[in-house]
Protein backbone atom coordinates (compact mmCIF):
# COMPACT_ATOMS: atom_id res chain seq x y z
CA UNK A 1 0.00 0.00 0.00
CA UNK A 2 2.92 2.08 0.65
CA UNK A 3 4.31 1.81 -2.21
CA UNK A 4 1.43 2.66 -4.19
CA UNK A 5 1.18 5.61 -2.04
CA UNK A 6 4.20 6.72 -3.02
CA UNK A 7 3.75 6.03 -7.27
CA UNK A 8 0.63 7.63 -7.30
CA UNK A 9 1.93 10.74 -5.21
CA UNK A 10 4.90 10.58 -7.42
CA UNK A 11 2.72 10.55 -10.47
CA UNK A 12 0.89 13.53 -9.30
CA UNK A 13 3.68 16.04 -8.08
CA UNK A 14 5.43 14.93 -11.25
CA UNK A 15 2.11 16.38 -13.94
CA UNK A 16 1.46 19.53 -11.31
CA UNK A 17 4.67 20.53 -12.35
CA UNK A 18 4.90 19.66 -15.72
CA UNK A 19 1.28 20.33 -17.32
CA UNK A 20 1.83 24.15 -17.50
CA UNK A 21 2.74 26.44 -20.44
CA UNK A 22 6.20 26.47 -21.06
CA UNK A 23 8.88 26.43 -23.41
CA UNK A 24 9.44 22.78 -24.03
CA UNK A 25 5.63 22.09 -24.07
CA UNK A 26 5.05 24.74 -26.38
CA UNK A 27 8.25 22.91 -28.83
CA UNK A 28 6.61 19.72 -28.44
CA UNK A 29 3.33 20.96 -29.36
CA UNK A 30 4.21 22.92 -32.28
CA UNK A 31 6.56 19.88 -33.32
CA UNK A 32 3.36 17.12 -32.97
CA UNK A 33 0.83 19.34 -34.28
CA UNK A 34 3.29 19.44 -37.56
CA UNK A 35 4.41 16.15 -37.36
CA UNK A 36 7.93 16.82 -37.28
CA UNK A 37 10.35 14.22 -35.91
CA UNK A 38 7.69 13.60 -32.55
CA UNK A 39 9.12 10.68 -31.55
CA UNK A 40 12.36 12.07 -31.22
CA UNK A 41 11.01 15.01 -29.65
CA UNK A 42 9.56 13.10 -26.97
CA UNK A 43 12.02 10.78 -26.36
CA UNK A 44 14.32 13.50 -25.35
CA UNK A 45 12.13 15.20 -23.30
CA UNK A 46 10.73 12.36 -21.38
CA UNK A 47 14.62 10.99 -21.15
CA UNK A 48 16.14 13.88 -19.72
CA UNK A 49 13.12 14.35 -17.62
CA UNK A 50 13.59 11.15 -16.16
CA UNK A 51 17.59 12.22 -15.53
CA UNK A 52 16.28 15.07 -13.72
CA UNK A 53 13.92 12.97 -11.86
CA UNK A 54 16.51 9.91 -10.78
CA UNK A 55 18.89 13.06 -9.55
CA UNK A 56 16.18 14.73 -7.81
CA UNK A 57 15.89 11.27 -5.64
CA UNK A 58 19.19 10.55 -5.36
CA UNK A 59 19.74 14.00 -3.56
CA UNK A 60 21.87 15.79 -5.94
CA UNK A 61 19.15 18.62 -5.51
CA UNK A 62 21.11 19.39 -2.22
CA UNK A 63 24.06 20.44 -4.27
CA UNK A 64 22.20 22.59 -6.84
CA UNK A 65 20.70 23.92 -4.31
CA UNK A 66 24.16 25.29 -3.03
CA UNK A 67 25.73 26.30 -5.87
CA UNK A 68 23.81 29.57 -6.73
CA UNK A 69 26.11 30.41 -9.17
CA UNK A 70 25.49 26.99 -11.95
CA UNK A 71 21.83 28.41 -11.24
CA UNK A 72 22.97 32.33 -12.52
CA UNK A 73 25.07 31.02 -15.77
CA UNK A 74 21.81 28.77 -16.86
CA UNK A 75 19.22 31.52 -16.32
CA UNK A 76 21.58 33.98 -18.50
CA UNK A 77 22.28 31.26 -21.29
CA UNK A 78 18.54 30.44 -20.96
CA UNK A 79 17.27 33.92 -21.46
CA UNK A 80 18.80 34.39 -24.65
CA UNK A 81 17.88 31.21 -26.13
CA UNK A 82 14.36 31.83 -24.87
CA UNK A 83 14.04 35.89 -26.37
CA UNK A 84 15.79 34.20 -29.56
CA UNK A 85 13.40 31.25 -30.65
CA UNK A 86 10.57 34.01 -29.07
CA UNK A 87 11.83 36.44 -32.29
CA UNK A 88 11.56 33.34 -34.46
CA UNK A 89 8.09 32.31 -33.07
CA UNK A 90 7.19 35.96 -34.06
CA UNK A 91 8.56 36.25 -37.17
CA UNK A 92 7.03 32.89 -38.57
CA UNK A 93 3.79 34.49 -37.50
CA UNK A 94 4.67 37.30 -39.73
CA UNK A 95 4.59 34.73 -42.51
CA UNK A 96 2.13 32.33 -41.70
CA UNK A 97 2.09 28.93 -42.93
CA UNK A 98 -0.96 26.12 -44.05
CA UNK A 99 -0.30 23.34 -41.80
CA UNK A 100 -1.25 20.00 -43.42
CA UNK A 101 -2.05 17.47 -41.70
CA UNK A 102 -0.76 14.61 -44.18
CA UNK A 103 2.35 16.42 -44.58
CA UNK A 104 5.84 15.32 -44.36
CA UNK A 105 7.88 16.24 -41.13
CA UNK A 106 9.99 19.68 -41.36
CA UNK A 107 13.08 20.95 -40.31
CA UNK A 108 16.34 19.11 -39.72
CA UNK A 109 16.28 16.56 -37.46
CA UNK A 110 19.62 17.98 -35.83
CA UNK A 111 18.27 21.25 -35.90
CA UNK A 112 15.11 20.24 -33.50
CA UNK A 113 17.15 17.99 -31.74
CA UNK A 114 19.69 20.43 -30.79
CA UNK A 115 15.88 23.38 -29.89
CA UNK A 116 14.94 20.61 -27.57
CA UNK A 117 17.98 19.79 -25.66
CA UNK A 118 18.35 23.91 -25.53
CA UNK A 119 14.43 24.51 -24.11
CA UNK A 120 15.31 21.48 -21.51
CA UNK A 121 18.26 21.89 -19.98
CA UNK A 122 18.74 25.86 -20.71
CA UNK A 123 15.97 26.03 -18.31
CA UNK A 124 16.80 26.84 -14.54
CA UNK A 125 13.47 26.14 -13.89
CA UNK A 126 13.92 22.32 -14.36
CA UNK A 127 16.12 22.18 -12.44
CA UNK A 128 14.88 24.12 -9.31
CA UNK A 129 11.47 21.89 -9.37
CA UNK A 130 12.22 18.58 -10.86
CA UNK A 131 15.59 18.46 -8.97
CA UNK A 132 15.28 20.72 -5.85
CA UNK A 133 11.39 20.34 -5.39
CA UNK A 134 10.81 16.99 -6.77
CA UNK A 135 13.62 15.39 -5.22
CA UNK A 136 13.22 17.52 -1.65
CA UNK A 137 9.52 15.93 -1.86
CA UNK A 138 10.77 12.61 -2.55
CA UNK A 139 13.10 12.35 0.21
CA UNK A 140 9.55 12.60 2.80
CA UNK A 141 9.02 9.44 1.22
CA UNK A 142 11.96 7.67 2.88
CA UNK A 143 15.02 5.85 1.62
CA UNK A 144 12.49 2.76 -0.17
CA UNK A 145 9.56 4.78 -1.37
CA UNK A 146 11.64 7.65 -2.74
CA UNK A 147 12.37 5.44 -5.19
CA UNK A 148 9.06 4.26 -5.90
CA UNK A 149 7.91 8.02 -6.09
CA UNK A 150 10.23 8.98 -8.35
CA UNK A 151 9.27 5.64 -10.38
CA UNK A 152 5.89 7.24 -10.43
CA UNK A 153 6.87 10.72 -11.37
CA UNK A 154 8.36 9.09 -14.14
CA UNK A 155 5.66 7.26 -15.31
CA UNK A 156 3.43 11.05 -15.35
CA UNK A 157 6.38 12.33 -17.31
CA UNK A 158 6.35 9.86 -19.98
CA UNK A 159 2.60 9.88 -20.37
CA UNK A 160 2.32 13.47 -20.48
CA UNK A 161 5.28 14.49 -23.35
CA UNK A 162 3.47 11.20 -25.12
CA UNK A 163 0.12 12.15 -25.11
CA UNK A 164 1.24 15.95 -25.62
CA UNK A 165 3.69 15.34 -28.81
CA UNK A 166 1.65 12.21 -30.71
CA UNK A 167 -2.13 13.33 -29.18
CA UNK A 168 -1.05 17.15 -31.39
CA UNK A 169 -2.16 15.88 -34.30
CA UNK A 170 -5.76 15.93 -34.01
CA UNK A 171 -5.26 19.56 -33.63
CA UNK A 172 -3.84 19.55 -37.37
CA UNK A 173 -7.64 20.22 -39.16
CA UNK A 174 -8.52 23.13 -36.36
CA UNK A 175 -4.72 24.55 -38.12
CA UNK A 176 -5.33 24.21 -41.47
CA UNK A 177 -5.87 28.19 -41.98
CA UNK A 178 -2.95 30.49 -42.34
CA UNK A 179 -4.80 32.65 -39.34
CA UNK A 180 -4.59 29.76 -36.67
CA UNK A 181 -1.36 28.90 -37.18
CA UNK A 182 -0.06 32.43 -37.27
CA UNK A 183 -2.05 32.96 -33.65
CA UNK A 184 -0.62 30.01 -32.54
CA UNK A 185 3.43 31.15 -33.40
CA UNK A 186 2.27 34.60 -31.74
CA UNK A 187 0.96 33.05 -28.76
CA UNK A 188 4.24 30.58 -28.47
CA UNK A 189 6.74 33.56 -28.85
CA UNK A 190 4.54 35.27 -25.86
CA UNK A 191 5.43 32.68 -23.99
CA UNK A 192 9.09 32.51 -24.44
CA UNK A 193 9.44 36.47 -24.10
CA UNK A 194 7.20 35.39 -20.76
CA UNK A 195 8.71 32.96 -19.29
CA UNK A 196 12.55 34.98 -19.90
CA UNK A 197 11.09 37.85 -17.88
CA UNK A 198 10.50 35.50 -15.52
CA UNK A 199 13.86 34.35 -15.10
CA UNK A 200 14.89 37.64 -14.89
CA UNK A 201 12.50 38.29 -12.53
Amino acid sequence: MAVLHAIVAGALTGLSLIIVIGAQNAFVLRQGIRRAHVGIVVAICAISDLTLILAGVAGIGAIVDRAAWLIDVVTWLGVAFLVGYGIASIRRALRPEVLKAEGLAVGARRAIVLQVLALTWLNPHVYLDTVVLLGSIAQSHGPVDRWWFGVGASLGSVAWFSALGFGATRLAPLLARPRAWQVLDLVIGLVMFLIAASLLW
